[in-house]
């Protein structure tokens, strides 16, 4: 099944993930949607649009995206995937930030974990991380069998 995976991120942890779904999906094509390269959706049967979240919202370049091609997208296998370290409602993330038409076309919709590079980060989100998680090194809450959950579900 030919797949696009479209991401938008801030520190390239769902541009990782997207990486690493399209490592386990046999002719598909990475997009990163800040380019504005976007091939033409006609050319897939499925799409899966991920994206880092932050303060519960996802990027724009994500949320513009799936506005604008809700009533094409809804016609695919769609998967949705947010990137954050923080778990837990990830429903009303999914509800805040995707069309209807898009939630209810998804095979699946998940945090996939998120990473924490402290040489991506700015100065205050480091500051941030410090206070909220006690450490200041690298974290990663990705895990593969979360990925190969996911991929399972969409293809």
């Amino acid at each position: 099944m030919k797949t696009l995976i479209l991401y938008a991120t801030k520190h390239g942890a769902a541009k990782e993930i997207a990486e690493k779904i399209s490592g386990r999906i046999p002719e598909s094509e990475v997009c990163d949607l800040k380019s504005g390269n976007i091939p033409a959706l006609s050319g897939f049967e499925c799409v899966i649009i991920g994206s880092s979240i932050y303060a519960g919202s996802v990027r724009k370049e994500a949320k513009e995206f799936a506005a604008k091609n809700a009533g094409e997208l809804a016609s695919k296998q769609v998967g949705l995937f947010i990137s954050g370290m923080a778990k837990g409602e990830n429903e009303q993330v999914f509800a805040a930030n995707f069309p209807t038409e898009v939630l209810s076309a998804a095979k699946a919709k998940a945090n996939l974990g998120g990473i924490y590079d402290p040489g991506r980060a700015g100065f205050f989100e480091k500051i941030i991380m410090r206070i909220v998680t006690k450490q200041s090194g690298y974290m990663s809450s990705v895990t593969d069998e979360g990925i190969a959950g996911f991929v399972e579900l969409v293809v």
